[in-house]
């Protein structure tokens, strides 16, 4: 967990950097029928401050360090290609007609985030990859219907607040759980996680 937080800190340090220096003309991302479906909700912000623990749990439950090396190996490809597409196609989010000063935890993102590095979203990327390998990691012990299920769910409540939190467009959050769940792939295939248990 020590070694997530000094990468999460290296990454913000590239991410901001990256949002300073694009180099390109920044595009608008476009509104779609989702978007409409899911409403501005401000309660969803806590859900969206959670993934940076979430993320944590993959390192936290990782088996060895051959593990824990490959989880941030593949943390690593997936923030550079996210940051890579940030700086030859910069993005941000439209200008919603919200009045962000009723709203100050929701205000302070915004103001530090400056709604910039959209697409795709590193947020829902980050959050389907860790979904996904602390799946394979609940299921190699056998664990319980519900730890699994809560896994799930708990995914789920996180990309929703990238959008409830109008951080990211529904298609920043498609593209970015794209990625994530690519960057899984290589890395199962790395691992090659043994299945459950045989019962006694």
């Amino acid at each position: 967990m020590t070694s997530t937080a000094g990468g999460i800190a290296l990454f913000f340090y590239a991410y901001f950097w990256v949002m300073r220096h694009p180099l390109g003309a920044v595009t608008v991302m476009p509104l779609t029928w989702a978007d409409e479906l899911i409403g501005f909700q401000p309660l969803a912000f806590p859900l969206y401050a959670l993934l940076w623990v979430y993320i944590s749990l993959g390192t936290a439950f990782a088996r060895d360090l051959r593990e824990l090396v490959a989880f941030g190996l593949a943390s690593l490809a997936m923030g550079v290609a996210g940051l890579a597409v940030f700086m030859v196609v910069p993005t941000r989010t439209p200008d919603f007609a919200i009045d962000w000063a009723a709203h100050p935890s929701i205000q302070f993102l915004k103001r530090v985030d400056v709604a910039g590095n959209a697409f795709p979203s590193l947020h829902a990327a980050f959050c389907v990859f860790t979904a996904l390998v602390l799946h394979t990691q609940l299921t190699a012990v056998d664990a319980a219907r519900w730890a699994r299920a809560g896994n799930a769910l708990l995914c789920a409540g996180i990309l929703y607040s990238t959008i409830a939190t109008r951080q990211h467009v529904a298609l920043d959050a498609v593209a970015g759980a794209a990625l994530g769940g690519v960057v899984w792939l290589a890395y199962f295939g790395a691992m090659a996680f043994p299945g459950p248990r045989s019962a006694a």
